[in-house]
């Protein structure tokens, strides 16, 4: 009954501001084309970046782009005017682009490690969506010093994901007055359909960052738009070209070889690792990859967060290149799918199938011990770390229709002796344009899980009588020129559990509401807005007894600015609980937060602050306290065409009782990185992390206090991006222990 009526209360909030009435048809609307050149053959280009050699008298000149940011709709200026030319042959797509620019002097972009090309720098970025479903796109960024962002993008959660790196190549060649740029992306590395399909889409982007941070687009984007890729237009003639590559083969080997020294803690050991990344593509629609023996200590440390006095986990990205291969077939909410959960696999297993209208993938993996499972309850998360080895399996089909997308999928984590955690489910997405200017999405996913898997202290699986249950999810959005809002609702069940994906609470309803009311350029006492929001959001978790857990409601501000800033701020009337029958605390507080790229060497600030009462859920006691996360990134170039990354990161959380500060959790964070050419960098890493208790009246609570040290030294040469050779030196120093923990590590990762 309650569900029910949380829902229907939900509904009402998120429509009742705007009433949009919801067109039971549409028509897809008629999308422009980008012209291109398809050579019957393997062209002969230099890759130069000059865009000089005959065949690009060939190609067809595009010029059209829109302006996207500041204001979008408006036709690009003349001054900072683009233009792609796009040839296309049996082996990759070329693209040869023609960037106006006032002022050289002004274009800003120096050597960066991979995947930090951002809006402060000139770059240009394509987005191509092979599949013709937008709902996914493998984009590229380069700026203009040759650095290269890549990644793969999920329009169902409007998200970048930076992990995929494809093997593109790039040169740019500066210009008095502006800089002109080739991209040759490999048709090996694109996943689309055998057969018939439908047609490829494309868009172009462009970043001026000293032209109010302008972003330029080949098609015309509105900001009411649901997502990033809603108006990527078709590329003429690639139905000529794909029969002649749809059934070529390609295969990739890339073996690596660790050698790792530690000495630490009273003991000495070598280790030599022989590992191997596996990728075929035997005709175009079937991708397999393999992974035997993968070793991840190249691997960048997690970023320090704290989560205060909460007894919640916190999710963390993905950041190995095994498990990013086909995300966007998986297309799958972290509940369902958390690849974080395996944690050092002998073997990986993951066949990839992509139709016209339907894909499927398969995964298997043989996982060591020492992976994270996580058993939630309503008020706090058990994490256990698995000491015995596991099995992993998912399975994973989806349907594609003009409006609707819909899946099925299996997962499955055994751990032997009958100790096993199974779970079906089924997930979708209905997206179509409401009557008028809007656009409204839904989302859901079912599951429905089976456990027999339960861990002892020393985290050892057991097989247990078997506990059924279930999980739901809906969320539904509206989108228009004067409307962003968000509803959506969770139940899980009180014995549900998915070892294969991340859910850190059950036995809880979970309902959000957000309404944005845009309200368009202002000019504010200091400067103008580009862009602001009104915000209000409601937020409740309940247990399924109906005891309230957590309760939000916040209004607040929202505006974006020039130098990229945007700033929020919310006036929090919370409501808290620490745990099952205790009192539901208030714990007023204010929330803000900022982004902004303050010059062209201090490229980002980004920070989030909260004050106010703060529960502190061990003591369950409510004190002054708050919360502090902090980062800034710079930027600086060197002589000899070297330049400096300078990255910090600082988060703080805290909790006072009368004049003591009883708790508190801090750490931080710098990565330094010393580029000599594109190709050789030298990356330091420093963090610090501390936490601690003093006693709380009349508890009388433990004190007891945490410190860990970790610093490390790595350089890597990368001749491409499947060829690599890095040599790093780690220390560790846990607080708790004496001395610390010493290691060097060599490895090489060779493409074949």
């Amino acid at each position: 009954m309650y569900a029910r009526n949380f829902l229907r209360f939900l509904v009402f909030s998120q429509f009742a501001v705007s009433i949009p009435l919801f067109a039971a048809e549409s028509e897809e609307p008629k999308r422009r084309s980008i012209a291109a050149h398809v050579a019957p053959q393997a062209l002969a280009l230099q890759l130069d970046g000059r865009l000089d050699d005959a065949a690009w008298e060939l190609a067809p000149v595009n010029t059209r782009f829109y302006q996207f940011q500041p204001e979008d709709g408006r036709d690009a200026p003349e001054h900072v005017r683009t233009t792609v030319r796009v040839l296309v042959d049996r082996d990759a797509l070329v693209f040869g682009i023609r960037a106006w620019n006032g002022d050289p002097k002004t274009l800003n972009g120096t050597l960066a490690r991979r995947d930090k090309v951002d809006r402060d720098q000139d770059f240009i970025g394509i987005w191509i969506d092979p599949s013709g479903h937008g709902r996914s796109a493998q984009f590229v960024r380069v700026n203009v010093a040759g650095v290269m962002s890549d990644g793969i993008y999920r329009a169902d959660e409007d998200e970048e994901d930076l992990g995929p790196d494809y093997p593109v190549e790039s040169a740019v060649h500066l210009l008095p007055d502006g800089y002109t740029m080739e991209v040759r992306w490999p048709l090996s590395s694109l996943r689309f359909p055998y057969g018939e399909g439908k047609p490829w889409r494309l868009m172009v982007e462009r970043s001026v960052p000293h032209e109010d941070n302008m972003l330029l687009l080949s098609a015309p984007l509105k900001k009411e738009s649901l997502h990033f890729i809603a108006e990527m237009e078709e590329i003429e003639g690639m139905a000529q070209v794909l029969p002649t590559v749809q059934d070529r083969a390609f295969w990739e080997f890339r073996p690596e070889l660790t050698q790792r020294f530690n000495r630490g803690y009273g003991q000495r050991s070598s280790e030599t690792s022989l590992g191997m990344d596996i990728s075929a593509r035997p005709r175009a629609d079937w991708v397999f990859n393999a992974t035997l023996n993968p070793d991840f200590s190249q691997v960048e440390i997690d970023a320090p967060t704290s989560n205060g006095t909460n007894r919640i986990a916190l999710s963390l990205p993905e950041k190995r290149g095994f498990f990013l291969e086909s995300a966007d077939v998986l297309g799958m909410r972290l509940p369902a799918f958390y690849s974080r959960t395996v944690a050092d696999p002998r073997w990986g297993l993951r066949a990839t199938w992509r139709g016209a209208d339907a894909d499927a993938t398969a995964l298997a993996l043989d996982d060591r011990a020492g992976g994270v499972v996580m058993r939630g309850s309503p008020y706090e998360t058990q994490e256990h770390v698995s000491a015995g080895d596991s099995k992993a399996m998912l399975l994973r089909a989806r349907g594609h229709g003009g409006q609707a997308v819909a899946g099925a999928f299996l997962s499955d984590r055994d751990y032997g002796a009958g100790a096993r955690n199974t779970v079906l489910g089924t997930d979708g997405q209905w997206r179509a344009p409401a009557n008028g200017d809007g656009h409204i999405q839904l989302a859901w996913t079912a599951m429905a899980s089976r456990t027999t898997a339960r861990f002892d202290s020393e985290g050892r699986a057991l097989a247990s009588e078997a506990r059924n249950s279930g999980y739901g999810y809906g969320r539904l959005n509206y989108s228009s020129d004067d409307w962003l809002n968000v509803a959506q609702l969770e139940v899980i069940g009180t014995n549900f559990a998915n070892d294969n994906g991340f859910v850190p609470q059950a036995g809880i309803i979970k309902g959000d509401v957000e309404i944005n009311r845009r309200t368009g350029a202002r000019d504010l006492a200091l400067f103008e807005a580009y862009e602001t929001e009104l915000h209000l959001g409601l937020h409740e978790i309940r247990t399924l007894s109906h005891e309230t857990v957590q309760r939000w409601v916040r209004p607040g501000i929202w505006f974006y600015a020039g130098r990229q800033t945007r700033y929020w701020a919310d006036l929090g009337f919370d409501r808290q609980r620490g745990r099952g029958g205790a009192k539901l605390h208030k714990t007023p507080a204010a929330h803000m937060g900022i982004e902004s790229t303050p010059s062209s060497w201090f490229v980002k600030l980004k920070g989030e602050l909260t004050l106010g009462r703060q529960l502190d859920v061990e003591a369950d006691q409510v004190g002054k306290g708050g919360s502090l996360e902090l980062e800034a990134n710079l930027r600086f170039p060197l002589p000899g065409n070297w330049s400096l990354e300078s990255d910090h990161r600082w988060n703080r959380s805290w909790v006072k009782h009368r004049s003591l500060q009883d708790f508190s959790d801090n750490g931080w964070r710098w990565v330094g990185t010393l580029h000599a050419t594109p190709r050789d960098a030298l990356r330091m890493i420093v963090q610090n992390t501390s936490s601690g208790r003093q006693d709380v009246a009349p508890q009388l609570l433990e004190p007891w206090s945490e410190r860990y040290r970790h610093r490390s030294l790595l350089y890597k040469r990368t001749t491409r991006h499947d060829r690599i050779v890095s040599v790093g030196a780690t220390t560790d120093a846990n607080g708790a222990l004496p001395g610390s923990s010493k290691g060097l590590t060599l490895k090489v990762q060779w493409g074949i």
